[in-house]
């Protein structure tokens, strides 16, 4: 008790102030890790500190050089290693989604019945498809990378815009502010070496976009036909229209998803 009076008796407001800071950053830290191969590289890091102490109380000095010298550039290998999560975490800044809620971007109304019309359709038809819904991170890159549209949200739009013969069916279509933003965008490819082989180019598309925004997109298979909402670099497949509709509703609408569903990676979100 003695120890923990004079602990107290020495910090000030603004130690205090500095200690919960450093908290809250560490504790933001493995949210962003979590779940993703960025955790897997933490614990390698760990691993590394761990052999680094007991190279130097065994007096290792060929292990103690190295894991000197590597550590002396820790900075710049932490930025390299983690650029990914550093860009979304500065974009979640930016946008106050982790400032405790606030200055918080209200999300516009989605009519979400012609996109699920649309994804209906060219799942029966066997249309390949890719729409990306930006959320609070903004897409203006990839939106600029295809054609500007800036048009309303409809299924007859969409249809032709997936058709093989026009000329905008390969790349993505991006939604912002409950209109369709650009169509034939071309969006990053996941980096992820643990996904499925038999994933193709659209599919792989859209676990990039996710994992480096918080964008939701919805696939139509053209070789299955499957419908499928990714999020954060999870896919999540939809057996039939009405699960896309629970999924996008939940999302835009914050309705409750059946029991049937798997629930959505939407921790921390308001």
């Amino acid at each position: 008790m003695q120890i923990l009076d004079i602990f107290i008796n020495q910090m000030g407001v603004k130690d205090f102030l500095d200690i919960f800071i450093v908290a809250v950053l560490l504790y933001q830290l493995l949210r962003i890790v979590h779940g993703t191969r960025a955790l897997q590289m933490l614990l390698g890091i760990a691993f590394l500190v761990i052999l680094f102490l007991l190279g130097q109380y065994y007096k290792l000095y060929s292990l103690s050089w190295i894991l000197t010298h590597f550590f002396d550039s820790f900075f710049l290998i932490f930025i390299i290693l983690f650029q990914d999560q550093i860009r979304s975490a500065l974009a979640s800044v930016g946008t106050g989604k982790r400032v405790f809620g606030l200055l918080q971007k209200q999300e516009s109304d989605l009519d979400i019945e012609e996109i699920v019309e649309v994804a209906s359709a060219m799942s029966r038809k066997r249309i390949g498809a890719l729409m990306v819904f930006e959320r609070k991170h903004g897409l203006f890159d990839y939106i600029a990378s295809g054609t500007k549209m800036d048009s309303f949200i409809h299924s007859d739009l969409l249809y032709s815009i997936f058709q093989t013969k026009s000329p905008l069916h390969d790349g993505a279509v991006i939604f912002r502010n409950n209109k369709i933003a650009a169509a034939g965008c071309f969006l990053p490819l996941s980096k992820n070496v643990d996904i499925d082989r038999h994933l193709g180019t659209r599919h792989r598309a859209a676990l990039g976009i996710s994992e480096v925004s918080d964008a939701v997109v919805v696939t139509v298979s053209e070789e299955t036909g499957r419908i499928s909402l990714c999020l954060k670099g999870v896919f999540y497949p939809c057996e039939n229209e009405n699960h896309l509709r629970q999924y996008m509703k939940h999302l835009w609408a914050h309705e409750k998803l059946s029991a049937e569903l798997r629930p959505l990676n939407i921790e921390g979100e308001v």
